[in-house]
């Protein structure tokens, strides 16, 4: 009997002055809308190493982890199929923001004027901000 199980995807949330980062999705699902930095974990890495590489990739920057944030987890957030995320607060380190690999663009949004968002990252913003 073959088992099904959820990937496991990690975001990025990076406040700076009351604004938050984002990344203009370059490719299907939701192509064109925003959505934190992000992506799958690889096999073999760890959660936290995946978040400061998809960061990178995506953003250009450098970051560490300061804690966790959350787990999302809602079987529908993701129409590739069930995936669950985990959501870590960041603090950028070094590096240049540029968009790269998955990304169109990226920029810091305040919280009265943020786009729409992809997946269900606009729950997970609304909880960052509240924090």
């Amino acid at each position: 009997m073959q088992r099904k199980s959820p990937a496991i995807t990690v975001d990025g949330i990076i406040i700076k002055d009351r604004s938050i980062l984002l990344v203009q999705r370059k490719h299907e699902p939701f192509q064109g809308l925003w959505a934190l930095p992000g992506g799958f974990v690889e096999y073999g890495e760890t959660t936290e190493h995946a978040i400061m590489r998809e960061v990178k990739e995506e953003t250009g920057l450098l970051t560490t982890v300061q804690g966790l944030f959350g787990v999302y987890s809602d079987p529908n957030r993701d129409p590739r199929g069930h995936t669950i995320t985990v959501a870590y607060l960041l603090t950028p380190v070094g590096g240049d923001l540029i968009a790269g690999d998955d990304a169109a663009s990226a920029r810091y949004f305040k919280r009265d004027e943020l786009p729409r968002l992809a997946f269900d990252h606009a729950k997970i913003v609304k909880d960052a901000f509240k924090k």
